[in-house]
């Protein structure tokens, strides 16, 4: 069981390089979070043989709680694919994957990050936008399972570093 504190998971939450040991906990997460799941084979021809991505495991207390993927190539970061397990939803692990992801592909001298996400994935989608992405176009019907169309988002200042809120000279902080 997950232990949880109001709004927050209390155990330690460790993110880490996604490697081939961790794929039955991902495909498990993988099933649970998308109608028409990546197949283990898929992701693991990203570990192995794709050299442009970049995949991360969230664990919780030990445990495979959630997972993002990226590609990165050139100046550009394309998220693949982020899930968090449903019993660990609504605690902010998404956003911490997300957040994750982004100073990876910033590491890496990407300045600009897209993705696509599901119209009706109002979580999401709200996720997105507090992170800085913008809709910027609509893939029609790119999911073919239910035949619904992708929202395509852009960060375009990804370079820009990030500065904690306690350092922002805007506020008056030293």
């Amino acid at each position: 069981m997950v232990k949880k504190k109001g709004d927050l998971l209390t155990g330690k939450v460790e993110i880490s390089e996604m490697t081939t040991g961790d794929l039955d906990a991902v495909q498990e997460v993988e099933q649970l979070s998308f109608p028409t799941p990546w197949s283990r084979k898929a992701f693991w021809c990203e570990l192995s043989q794709n050299i442009y991505a970049h995949y991360i495991v969230a664990r919780v207390d030990g445990i495979v709680a959630g997972y993002g993927g990226m590609w990165v190539i050139l100046d550009e970061a394309h998220v693949t694919n982020v899930a968090v397990h449903p019993d660990y939803r609504g605690h902010g692990l998404g956003k911490r994957i997300m957040l994750e992801l982004m100073e990876r592909a910033r590491s890496r001298s990407a300045t600009r990050m897209t993705l696509e996400v599901r119209k009706s994935n109002d979580v999401a989608r709200r996720l997105y936008e507090k992170l800085g992405f913008v809709a910027k176009g609509i893939r029609k019907g790119y999911y073919a399972d239910l035949k619904e169309d992708a929202i395509i988002m852009w960060k375009n200042d990804l370079a820009q570093p990030r500065v904690p809120w306690y350092r922002a000279p805007w506020l008056g902080a030293r």
